[in-house]
């Protein structure tokens, strides 16, 4: 099978890419490299099978092209990030919207599934925990930069949605809640490799609020045999899916278990909201998936603790200094 993944050199794109091509497939990716890097690509840039399209996805006689050929489309590519969705907000809006309408009219062209990809942002303020696919969506006014990422996304899965129901386009949404991993950078404001940077460094680990706000963590690796296994499956199709773990833990738990790992001699410093990004900026208290949904579907269950993950993101990042 020839699979098309856009965003191919991201941090999710790029494992996805491996982990098909160790199943025998085909990748195309495309990137034009904005946030994703050729370094992701390391272990596929000579194999057999696998081709790297620089360019962007709203470049649309290169797009017809490739979604063409494939068999299987992952869109991926996004603007992604709290840091980039608050400083660039122009760049966020029309690069989801538009790049998804893209990809979304000629996978309906030439008749291709698609896999999008969104996000837990969806569910905004939402007090319903743990989130459900069902769930409303209670965002913020247009006058916080912060919404607009969550909103795109959302027009992104409405889309997606409509295509499948009055086109018969085989379509999917998948939320990602939190994915971490080896290779993930916190450049784009990913909280934890910024933490195990910081402590590697043995900088202050800056943790931002009072640090008693919750997440889930959810490895790479799980969410991309999540995605493929998806896939497998007759009856996803039309379907949203969260993709997460289960595994709650509060930011400033996360930032002492990093610093306890790594036997680093950091402190814990705190830093404001509106300092860190932007006057008025909200976040949720606790963004938690039920994936009870998925776990139906094909059995899904993390298998890797925010423990091991931590480890993980640890060794990577000791390994990218040394070389």
């Amino acid at each position: 099978m020839k699979v098309l993944v856009t965003g191919g050199a991201g941090f999710i794109g790029s494992h996805l890419g491996e982990a098909l091509m160790q199943r025998n497939n085909e990748v195309v990716a495309i990137d034009d490299l904005s946030t994703g890097d050729t370094k992701n690509l390391h272990a596929l840039m000579e194999k057999k099978g696998f081709q790297l399209i620089v360019d962007s996805v709203l470049n649309e006689p290169t797009l017809d092209a490739l979604v063409r050929e494939a068999d299987l489309i992952y869109h991926l590519a996004a603007a992604v990030g709290v840091k980039l969705i608050v400083s660039q907000p122009v760049k966020t809006i029309e690069t989801n919207i538009r790049g998804s309408e893209v990809v979304l009219k000629l996978a309906n062209k030439w008749r291709k599934p698609v896999v999008v990809a969104s996000t837990s942002e969806i569910y905004g303020k939402g007090s319903s925990i743990p989130f459900t696919e069902t769930d409303d969506m209670v965002l913020g006014p247009t006058t916080r930069n912060r919404w607009s990422y969550a909103c795109s996304k959302a027009i992104d899965e409405f889309l997606a949605l409509a295509y499948h129901r009055e086109k018969a386009l085989p379509v999917m949404c998948v939320r990602l809640f939190n994915t971490v991993g080896p290779r993930q950078v916190g450049q784009y404001g990913m909280v934890l490799p910024t933490f195990a940077r910081q402590a590697l460094s043995h900088d202050p680990i800056t943790v931002y609020g009072d640090g008693s706000q919750s997440r889930t963590f959810c490895s790479i690796f799980d969410v991309v045999d999540a995605l493929i296994r998806l896939v497998e499956k007759n009856d996803t199709w039309g379907e949203v899916f969260n993709i997460g773990s289960d595994e709650e833990i509060s930011i400033l738990e996360l930032a002492k278990l990093v610093k306890k790992k790594t036997n680093s001699r950091s402190e814990i410093k705190f830093i404001s909201y509106d300092e860190a990004y932007e006057a008025g900026f909200e976040d949720m208290q606790r963004r938690i998936p039920n994936i009870a949904k998925l776990k139906k579907a094909i059995g899904f269950q993390p298998r890797h603790s925010i423990s091991a993950i931590i480890d993980q993101v640890v060794e990577s990042l000791k390994k990218s200094n040394s070389s």
